[in-house]
């Protein structure tokens, strides 16, 4: 098992080094169940904040909105432990599984990496550089746009829990407070659903440049997340 200073000390002599283990299996299996949560909030919370007009049928019968608030909130708890698992194995396991909490924002050779990753995504750069975990500019939206933003959707959306479980419930106990704080009910509610909006745009951006650099870097990404080893094809 290679490390990236490894990597570096190889190149530095002429050595190819053609795959080194990056993700361990808690932070790979918290990814692809993270995902599926995502999915199921995302669609359930689009039919929460705007219900179906009508089902078919009696409506004694029929439970569908239910349903679809208890997958929602299902999918809540999990995503929100899950959450609470990552954090725990950013302190515990190797150093990548820290990238996406810590951003090493008084190092300017880092910030310049962004830079020049950006200048790569915008194809005004020819060659791309290899990584071994995320590189910076990954690493800086990975920050802002899904470990900030899961901890306000955390927030705000166990506050909104909160109103159904009631005064004095553990909800109301831990979240009730967001209420007030973020100006009402109904300020809560837009903020959560923009929430919603921020990190499903992010996540189709994150594909798009998972497989964009899986071909143009040369360097594999969707399957490291599979098998933990990233995989460099030159």
């Amino acid at each position: 098992m290679l490390s990236q200073q490894d990597m570096l000390e190889a190149e530095r002599h002429g050595r190819q080094v053609r795959s080194i283990y990056v993700y361990e299996a808690p932070v790979r299996l918290w990814h692809w169940i993270n995902a599926l949560c995502m999915i199921v909030l995302a669609v359930t919370g689009y039919f929460i904040g705007k219900p179906l007009p009508t089902v078919p049928g009696d409506s004694t019968e029929n439970f569908v909105m239910g349903y679809i608030r208890f997958a929602h909130f299902a999918a809540a708890y999990i995503f929100a432990i899950g959450l609470l698992g990552r954090i725990y194995w950013a302190l515990v396991g190797n150093h990548h599984a820290r990238q996406i909490f810590m951003l090493p924002i008084t190092n300017k050779h880092w910030w310049s990496e962004v830079f020049f990753e950006l200048r790569w995504y915008l194809f005004l750069e020819k060659t791309p550089k290899k990584y071994v975990g995320h590189n910076p500019m990954a690493q800086l939206m990975m920050f802002f746009f899904f470990t900030v933003l899961a901890v306000g959707m955390v927030l705000t959306g166990f506050a909104l829990y909160s109103e159904g479980t009631g005064l004095g419930s553990w909800a109301d106990t831990l979240f009730g407070w967001v209420i007030p704080a973020l100006g009402g009910s109904l300020q809560v509610h837009n903020l959560h659903r923009l929430g919603m909006w921020i990190m499903m745009t992010f996540a189709v951006i994150h594909i798009y440049a998972a497989i964009r650099e899986d071909i143009m870097s040369r360097q594999s990404l969707i399957s490291t997340m599979v098998s933990g080893w990233r995989m460099f094809k030159d």
